[in-house]
């Protein structure tokens, strides 16, 4: 039986548009496994149509997957932290923009909203990074979050190091595997993958 099981997840998503196929069969894994999944969205899920899928689309996907309705406000996630209603958050993608201010303790997104209620209740805060800056300037704060209490990352590498060689993105697939390690306040190993096989 899955150690997510009776849990309950807050699986928020920020606008790295090009992840999101891979990461919405994720998110069927974790309803399979028998956890609830909450989902809470940004405002760029919520508004931004892409040459990756419109925005109603994803919505649409998200809640079925689900069976619940969207968290999209910052008045909508703030009972999250009195409530106590999550196990764990997880925010996969965690795009560069979102990274940056999560490391900075700036709150102006749901998601954002949601990362800060779970750990003013100090459970597991899981972070599955895709910024194309991840080696530039957002390496900062990519530090300052792992050296965090309570916060946990999806092992992630380089994925297009000839293109993009600041890039970084997590690994999807061990969205659920990573969840579980956190609730037992274990960092998922190894942190630090190859993506891009020369």
């Amino acid at each position: 039986m899955s150690k997510l099981q009776g849990k309950t997840i807050g699986f928020g998503l920020s606008g790295s548009h090009c992840t999101f196929e891979e990461t919405m069969p994720q998110i069927k894994r974790f309803v399979d496994a028998g956890a609830r999944v909450v989902p809470i969205v940004s405002n760029t899920v919520m508004t931004t149509d892409t040459r990756f899928g419109t925005s109603l689309s994803w919505q649409e996907q998200i809640k079925e997957l689900t069976g619940e309705e969207l968290i999209s406000t910052i008045p909508q996630a703030e009972p999250l932290g009195p409530s106590k209603l999550l196990d764990v958050m997880l925010i996969a993608p965690c795009t560069g923009s979102t990274t940056s201010r999560l490391a900075n303790a700036i709150t102006d997104s749901a998601v954002l909203m949601a990362a800060k209620a779970t750990m003013r209740n100090l459970r597991p805060l899981v972070v599955a990074i895709s910024t194309n800056d991840g080696l530039g300037l957002n390496a900062a704060n990519i530090a300052k979050l792992l050296a965090a209490k309570n916060i946990y990352f999806v092992p992630f590498g380089q994925d297009a190091p000839d293109k993009k060689p600041n890039s970084l993105v997590a690994r999807m697939d061990l969205l659920l595997e990573t969840c579980e390690a956190a609730l037992e306040g274990r960092q998922l190993q190894p942190l630090l993958i190859e993506r891009f096989n020369y």
